[in-house]
């Protein structure tokens, strides 16, 4: 599987307040983001798997209502994720 435990664990701690911190905005938004790459990846070979390219839709739909409770929230800490993740709108 291309997303295991340790793996989780690295982003949650890399973008959460500690390794555990799973609900805080930005680690769900570093998690949805890895996600989304590799599921891109994935239809890149695959372009029709639709199921796929439905749940690629989801996923983004998700992260992009997180970044909008973001920048609703705390403009800064908005800004500190798109930065550090390289999102753009």
């Amino acid at each position: 599987m291309y997303l295991d435990s340790a793996k989780k664990k690295e982003i949650f701690e890399k973008y959460g307040k500690s390794n555990t911190d799973t609900g805080s905005p930005e680690s769900q938004i570093a998690l949805f983001s890895y996600r989304i790459s590799c599921l891109t990846e994935h239809l890149k070979s695959n372009h029709k798997d639709y199921s796929t390219a439905r749940s690629l839709k989801m996923l983004v739909g998700k992260r992009r209502r997180l970044l909008d409770y973001l920048v609703r929230k705390d403009i800064n800490r908005y800004r500190a994720i798109i930065k550090e993740l390289g999102l753009r709108k």
